[in-house]
């Protein structure tokens, strides 16, 4: 396994981290949407992880994982409920279906995928200086 291979792992890991954080945004973006641009309630999404094994130049396995975003999925969870009888949605009850968005969720997640974005870069980083201080040993 080359020393090279981290930068392939922290690179799929920061792609990955990037998309959930486009897919946290688009959440909190519609959290209070009561129609998306197809005329129904926003559903949130929750990006699905898979981790990946990429091949060598030889077709084996050279044993280096990473991370890659498998799909995007709707949340299942039922959508909120809210009584609003005078908005031009409301059903004959006077509910309006809203977002099954959980706003605080949503902000633990962005949290999340901030920080394991930025160890990813830390990590980048760190390998970066020990690779130029191996050149060094030489001089």
């Amino acid at each position: 396994m080359s020393l090279f291979n981290i930068f392939t792992v922290a690179g799929s890991a920061m792609t990955a981290q990037n998309q959930r954080l486009n897919v946290v945004a688009s959440n909190l973006a519609n959290a209070d949407s009561a129609a998306s641009s197809n005329g129904q309630p926003y559903k949130a999404k929750q990006v699905v992880f898979m981790s990946t094994s990429p091949l060598g130049d030889n077709g084996i396995s050279n044993g280096t994982h990473g991370v890659r975003v498998s799909g995007v999925i709707e949340d299942q969870s039922p959508m909120k409920m809210v009584y609003e009888p005078s908005h031009p949605m409301a059903n004959p009850e006077g509910f309006v279906t809203m977002p099954n968005v959980n706003v605080v969720e949503e902000m633990v997640d962005m949290i999340s995928a901030s920080r394991s974005y930025q160890n990813n870069v830390d990590m980048m980083n760190t390998a970066k200086t020990l690779l130029l201080k191996t050149l060094t040993i030489g001089q």
